[in-house]
């Protein structure tokens, strides 16, 4: 298989112990991003630590529901899941718009991509995502995030000075890079998580003044069963509008990981485990937009877990989904999210997104032999007008239109747009 000396192929099943052991790995290598990506939407939308504690409950259930549903019965790969990056840029972007507008256009959105995936309409939309697109939309989603980064970085400025945050962020960011290039295996494949818990503890030690208390939730359960998103009208246009064009960007995503893995292990019955797997991302993301949470994506990250690990089996996934849905019942446990500083989140995101940049990097120089100016026109006017929009001050963007604001006021939606046009409208007949 593709030169892979694999201990277990895809559908090989460890004994129970080694599953279970298998399992907790990929449990550690999925928790950072529900952690990150967790903790900075419930912050975004939440002031009060419990309701804080309650979505991150519920991040958890459904991303352990969705690996176990997309391993048994969606696309049967060992693809690990996590919280869409790029529908937190239109969570951000519409923080105006209020919490069940953002959720219902989820789940309206997930809907979609349900559709557009039963009716095989997406064979014909993949012709609009060249590799320049894809290039674009995977540069865009780190661009557009570095005003909700720096937030994360001087959030407790009136407790701690932000020259010190700054400082503190450098020396972590350099500190992860030095530890994935001399890490191997199954350490280099956890990094961000025992990365964020020795940054937590060395940023109490120092500063014990910028830690949150932690919370006095007790109990299995908590508030889980609230907050249901039961309103799914009015809808607002332009939120709507802004979040179909972040269903984009995932289900580019969502296929690029797919086939990752499935050119890897090279896997029979490709088109259906494809259109079962993109199938399930838009059901799973209309439970989301029910539960009112970010919804999921697969990333793209196994490749490299399999290729350390030489464990291809997808059993072990189920039970890393199963220690989500627990953990998503037991409040405690979750507590300790609660006092990972921000300037860590902030940081350890950095580190994240870097990789992102460099997959998009890639991409770029291996899709294109003869990498021309014009390819460079499409590719960085779109990057230019995502930041540009990115930090547009506030008072700019509530000028506009109420309608307009998530898209106009949206750095990705801009840039996606401004992409597809320069690719397919002024630059049409280039040819790579």
């Amino acid at each position: 298989m593709n030169n892979l000396n694999l201990r277990y192929q895809l559908e090989d099943k460890p004994s129970f112990w080694r599953n279970i052991l298998f399992g907790l790995q990929w449990l550690a290598i999925a928790m950072p991003m529900i952690i990150i990506v967790g903790k900075i939407v419930a912050t975004l939308q939440f002031e009060d630590p419990s309701q804080q504690i309650i979505y991150i409950q519920k991040v958890f259930f459904v991303i352990g529901l969705s690996i176990l549903i997309q391993v048994i019965w969606g696309h049967k790969l060992p693809l690990v899941i996590g919280p869409a990056s790029v529908l937190l840029v239109g969570i951000t972007a519409s923080q105006g718009a209020g919490i069940n507008t953002i959720y219902s256009s989820i789940l309206i959105g997930g809907l979609i991509l349900t559709l557009i995936s039963i009716s095989g309409l997406f064979e014909h939309l993949k012709k609009l995502f060249t590799p320049r697109v894809v290039v674009t939309i995977l540069m865009l989603i780190s661009f557009t995030l570095i005003p909700m980064i720096i937030n994360l970085l001087f959030a407790n400025s009136a407790v701690i000075s932000p020259l010190t945050n700054l400082l503190f962020a450098l020396a972590f960011v350099f500190s992860l890079f030095l530890a994935n290039k001399f890490l191997t295996g199954i350490w280099k494949s956890t990094l961000i998580i025992w990365g964020m818990v020795l940054g937590s503890i060395i940023y109490a030690l120092l500063f014990p003044e910028g830690i949150a208390s932690v919370s006095a939730s007790t109990g299995f359960i908590s508030g889980f069963f609230t907050d249901f998103n039961t309103r799914i009208f009015p809808l607002e246009i332009g939120t709507l509008i802004s979040f179909l064009i972040c269903f984009i960007a995932l289900a580019i995503n969502d296929l690029g990981s797919i086939q990752a893995i499935g050119g890897m292990l090279n896997v029979d019955n490709m088109p259906k485990r494809i259109s079962k797997g993109i199938t399930l991302t838009g059901v799973l993301n209309i439970i989301s937009g029910f539960f009112a949470v970010i919804g999921p994506v697969n990333y793209s990250m196994s490749p490299g877990v399999i290729a350390s690990t030489s464990v291809a089996s997808r059993y072990p996934l189920i039970p890393a989904g199963i220690a989500l849905v627990i953990l998503a019942f037991f409040p405690p446990a979750l507590n300790l999210i609660a006092v990972i500083p921000s300037v860590v989140i902030g940081s350890t995101f950095i580190y994240t997104l870097c990789s992102q940049l460099a997959a998009g990097l890639m991409l770029a120089f291996n899709s294109m032999k003869d990498f021309r100016l014009e390819y460079g026109l499409i590719i960085g006017l779109p990057l230019m007008l995502s930041i540009l929009i990115s930090f547009l001050p506030e008072a700019v963007v509530i000028s506009f239109p109420t309608w307009l604001r998530p898209i106009l006021g949206n750095g990705f939606v801009v840039g996606v747009l401004a992409v597809l046009v320069m690719e397919h409208i002024i630059y049409k007949k280039l040819k790579s």
